[in-house]
């Protein structure tokens, strides 16, 4: 009976023990995606893309009202197959006008195919880089302070964005998040 005991006894300080030396870090993605030179151009030319987009989309539902506007004006004047054609060609406008919408913003539209393309690389390689900071440093979790997780307290010291800086070949900002950063050579 009491090799039973102290097997279980010993497992559970081997299970107690093995949790303890578990190593946790963060980083922050945003800050890390921040100082990335290449990021920071993907996102402008994302951001002029879509701004050029929303334009055109917005021309086209000018072009609608200006239609449905004259339309109004017009309709006393008009016929019955007048009108009809008059109300199809505003339906048509307007369901064109939603169709280039959702194929320039939907959910697989062009604005997150050309995402993918710009920024996924650079995020591919922050992902890499934390991998092998974790790696390295034999950490269990590190967790992404700037996602929906909510960290009520973290040690500054425990903060690896900087390291995951100096992994993809920038000079960290040393601990501080305020330095300049810059790639190596």
């Amino acid at each position: 009976m009491s090799k039973k005991l102290f097997l279980t006894l010993s497992i559970l300080f081997a299970i107690s023990y093995a949790s303890i030396a578990q190593k946790f870090a963060y980083v922050d993605t945003e800050y890390i995606l921040g100082q990335i030179p290449e990021y920071k151009s993907a996102q402008s030319e994302l951001d002029k893309t879509s701004i050029q987009w929303q334009k055109e989309i917005e021309v086209k539902y000018a072009e609608i009202d200006k239609m449905y506007k004259a339309y109004q004006a017009e309709q006393i004047l008009l016929t019955d197959d007048m009108k009809k054609k008059r109300e199809a060609d505003i339906i048509a406008k307007e369901k064109d006008a939603k169709d280039l919408q959702k194929l320039r913003f939907g959910v697989d539209g062009e604005l997150f195919k050309k995402r993918q393309e710009l920024v996924k690389p650079i995020q591919d390689k922050v992902f890499n880089a934390i991998k092998a900071i974790a790696e390295k440093g034999a950490y269990s979790v590190i967790f992404d302070k700037s996602s929906d997780l909510t960290m009520l307290y973290a040690s500054s010291k425990l903060d690896k964005s900087d390291d995951v800086l100096v992994q993809l070949g920038y000079k960290g900002g040393s601990g501080t998040k305020g330095g300049t950063t810059k790639k190596q050579n």
